[in-house]
């Protein structure tokens, strides 16, 4: 048929018994409050899935007649009632929790990261860290904690991806029109479109703000694609994590310098900066640049902007670290060292890291304008502690500042809609106890029967969509239908006992996605036990310039075809946050098989063990917190200094012993039940240990208690008087820098190796301060044991204290030390800068021993 096909969109009239339902569109909570959500697709299931769950969407395309009789249904007009009525409550309720010190009257959060993953109706994330961002966000809401988040609105977003026929990755991208999109125009006072400026290598960049509603909280988005700006500026902001490595300075330079300065014209003035990975980092800059108009000195305005930062670290693989060679920092940043009054050695050396001699490390410029660092669950902490060890070259990797808050995620966003209902009719209260691990017993009331009904169901939902989906990308390949049968023929939704295994995330060489396989014939012998057999379902994309993913998924689908596991293994395209959904719930078995210690935490395994779906995973990032010994499996990693291809021979080997001699034989074991009891055992110990101790709410709240109100408090320390604490702090600092290399320690009491119990132990040093005075330093002894690894750990502390001095000017510092542990044991004598005005005893980096 030939002619052009006009586009026509036939609005409706929202009646006025419905108008609210366009205030619940254009708020985020609909990402993590199912009965919202429930509202639009009840009144058109088959439009709600055409328009990509979009609110904003679908209402401007239900048909006129469906809102009409909506406002005759008397059932749909009480849920819509009783769901503005919670919705109201839920805006209005004032804090309901201990923050530990933070004001909500005085202090604010402002959360930076590139990415965003509320819902898939907002295209601007890739994957876990976005995804990550998003929870931390919904549990900023839920619990009323002061916060406001900074991201970029992205024109294409990250790519769709589509499998062709020969397994290769075909990424897409499709421009969004944001007025499809939850968000409107910020403000200025005066009610004007708000819009700030950056200026970059000769280039003013006009930047457009936008805000999101979530909740209680504010998301603001930042926006180049306006007509002020040429065509190169305007697509700074169109693709997620796309571009070159200008196009990713300047996407940085926007997020980081553009963000504060939407922040200041929106009037907002936050006490506490969280840069959630290196991606914003420059705003360390523009804030030093800020506080130099008000007279400061560089250095005590570092001190200033540090103080009140906390950096999140999210990965030990070396290119997830935004690195630029030093000609880029010159070409788009070469402002700032007029505006900062350094010069370029100095502005350089604040991305200084070894082994990128030439180059700028964004990680290592938020190390050192932060004052309080973590990694995202315990092992990344350590791994990161080494890792960026450099920022403080004399202190022990294990005592830098570097913690962790291991990774939540958001359990209203996860958690299947029946879990909930069930919890809402039999656990009342179980939104307000989330970090109560004693509440979550509650788990092993419900009997087993019924929880493997559930469970079951779940499954049955998930097969369905596994199913519509595998169908769609079969047939759109040119698949036959006799083939299509033939390759989803184990997908029954109403058949669903087949062991369900599910590996979904990003292909990246470290996840190993491809470990399964490395015995191929095995494999095929577990997968097609007629009595007991087993089906994977793989999902996930491979960044577009990663060919190393892109291979494993190739691998993966040429697997999927060979005769003995067609059927058996699926590999589904689109991976998304809607399929994510299905397959945690779904799955009976969540798989992950990272090379140790490079999983920094991973969430996946944390959404599929809040729904009851049972761990099988190396022992890594959360995982080496979460596995208790019966919730889920664990293979325990051999360590770094085997060859690679000996650690996934023996871990390979390991897993598919687990899945054949463990997993498949407790889930079929029936026992003339209908189901297996140890299963439902293990799988209740799933959700009993997970739920309580990996969500959303927890983490948030570890960082309210253990870094957001620290660093408020310090900042209002430096601040006070005028920034002379600042002052006096930076001024300090550059004296210790200047004169520590010839600070010396000796010790010169003549020490014993044996003492009485109740007796002390004289220790006398003599310290050649220099131009230092005894209350710039601590000496310390530090008594401990050694382990059966020959490692020295610590058990004591203990202070000498500076009595006089000698004829050589040095002075003695001394203590008559009483250990109170008993037998052999080790002591060390170390000395190291002190000032009551730091924030981390260490963060000034040096260090001497004897």
């Amino acid at each position: 048929m030939t002619g052009t096909l006009f586009s026509l969109e036939v609005q409706p009239r929202i009646p006025n018994q419905l108008a609210r339902l366009e205030e619940l569109a254009t708020d985020l909570l609909y990402s993590w409050d199912r009965n919202v959500r429930a509202l639009f697709y009840r009144l058109d299931i088959d439009l709600w899935q055409s328009c990509g769950h979009s609110p904003k969407v679908f209402l401007r395309r239900v048909s006129q007649q469906r809102l009409e009789q909506a406002v005759q249904d008397q059932a749909f007009m009480e849920d819509y009632t009783r769901v503005l009525s919670v919705y109201d409550s839920y805006l209005q309720q004032t804090q309901a929790r201990d923050l530990y010190g933070l004001e909500p009257a005085s202090d604010l959060i402002a959360y930076f990261c590139a990415e965003f993953g509320f819902h898939e109706s907002l295209p601007i994330y890739s994957g876990g860290l976005g995804i990550l961002a998003g929870d931390h966000c919904k549990a900023a809401s839920d619990l009323a904690i002061p916060f406001v988040a900074m991201g970029l609105l992205y024109r294409q977003g990250y790519f769709t991806q589509t499998i062709d026929n020969l397994g290769n990755q075909v990424a897409h991208y499709a421009t969004t029109d944001f007025a499809d999109l939850p968000i409107v125009p910020a403000l200025d006072k005066q009610g004007n479109e708000l819009h700030v400026n950056v200026t970059s290598n000769g280039y003013t960049i006009h930047i457009k703000v936008w805000e999101a509603r979530a909740g209680r909280i504010k998301l603001y988005l930042l926006d180049t694609d306006v007509s002020e700006n040429d065509e190169k500026i305007r697509s700074i902001t169109h693709r997620l994590y796309g571009g070159d490595k200008s196009t990713r300075i300047l996407q940085e330079i926007v997020l980081g310098i553009g963000g504060v300065r939407a922040l200041i014209a929106l009037g907002l003035n936050p006490t506490v900066w969280h840069i959630n990975e290196g991606h914003s980092a420059f705003q360390i800059v523009e804030r030093c640049a800020q506080y130099l108009k008000r007279d400061l000195d560089f250095d005590s305005a570092l001190e200033l902007v540090a103080a009140g930062t906390v950096f999140t670290t999210h990965t030990p693989v070396p290119a997830g670290h935004d690195i630029f060679e030093h000609h880029l920092i010159d070409e788009y940043l070469d402002d700032y060292e007029t505006q900062l009054s350094i010069d370029r050695d100095k502005f350089l050396s604040l991305g200084a890291s070894p082994g990128n001699e030439g180059s700028f490390n964004m990680t290592a410029l938020a190390l050192r304008g932060s004052r309080f660092q973590n990694g995202v669950s315990r092992i990344h902490g350590g791994m990161a502690s080494q890792m960026e060890g450099y920022v403080w070259p004399q202190i022990p990797y294990e005592e830098n500042p570097i913690s962790y808050v291991t990774n939540g995620v958001h359990v209203p966003t996860f958690l299947a809609r029946e879990w909930v209902n069930l919890f809402d009719m039999h656990f009342r209260e179980w939104r307000n106890e989330l970090n109560n691990p004693d509440y979550w017993q509650c788990i092993d009331s419900i009997s087993d029967h019924r929880y493997w009904s559930l469970r079951q169901s779940l499954k049955g939902e998930m097969m369905e969509h596994v199913l519509r989906r595998a169908t769609h990308q079969l047939r759109r390949n040119g698949s036959s239908e006799a083939q299509v049968k033939r390759l989803t023929r184990f997908i029954e939704p109403r058949e669903t006992d087949i062991l369900t295994v599910g590996f979904a995330r990003r292909f990246a060489t470290y996840k190993r996605a491809a470990l399964l396989f490395s015995d191929p014939e095995r494999l095929s012998r577990i997968l097609n036990d007629p009595q007991r057999p087993v089906m994977l379902v793989f999902a996930g994309k491979a960044h577009p310039n990663d060919k190393p993913g892109q291979h494993l998924i190739r691998i993966i689908h040429e697997f999927s075809r060979r005769q003995e596991f067609e059927g058996r293994i699926l590999l589904l395209e689109g991976y998304d946050m809607s399929l994510a959904r299905k397959l945690v719930a779904g799955v009976d078995v969540w798989l992950n098989t990272p090379e140790y210690p490079m999983e920094a935490s991973g969430t996946s395994g944390e959404k599929a063990g809040i729904n009851g779906v049972v761990n099988l995973s190396v022992l890594d990032g959360w995982w080496g917190e979460g596995y208790t010994g019966d919730n889920g499996w664990a293979i325990a990693p051999h360590g770094q200094e085997f060859e690679p291809d000996y650690r996934n021979q023996e871990e390979a080997k390991d897993l598919l012993d687990i899945i054949e001699n463990d997993v498949v034989p407790l889930y079929y074991e029936r026992d003339g039940r209908g189901y297996s009891e140890k299963w439902v055992r293990i799988s209740k110990a799933s959700m009993r240990t997970i739920i309580p101790n990996f969500n959303a709410q927890r983490m948030a709240m570890d960082y309210v208690k253990h870094f957001y109100t620290r660093a408020s408090k310090h900042h209002k320390q430096l601040c006070s008087n005028n920034n002379q604490p600042a002052r006096a702090l930076a001024q300090w600092k550059k004296k210790i820098a200047q004169i520590w290399p010839a600070v010396k320690i000796r010790r010169i009491d003549e020490s014993d190796n044996k003492i009485f119990a109740g007796s002390h132990l004289a220790i006398r040093v003599a310290v050649e301060l220099a131009d230092l005075n005894a209350d710039d330093v601590i000496v310390e002894c530090i008594v401990g044991i050694e382990n059966k690894h020959n490692e020295f750990r610590v058990h004591e502390h203990f202070i000498l204290a500076a009595t006089d001095s000698n004829e050589n000017g040095e002075t003695l510092f001394s203590i008559n030390l009483q250990p109170n542990l008993s037998g052999r044991q080790f002591y060390k004598i170390r000395m190291y800068p002190s000032h009551h005005l730091l924030a981390n005893r260490f963060e000034v980096g040096y260090m001497l021993w004897l």
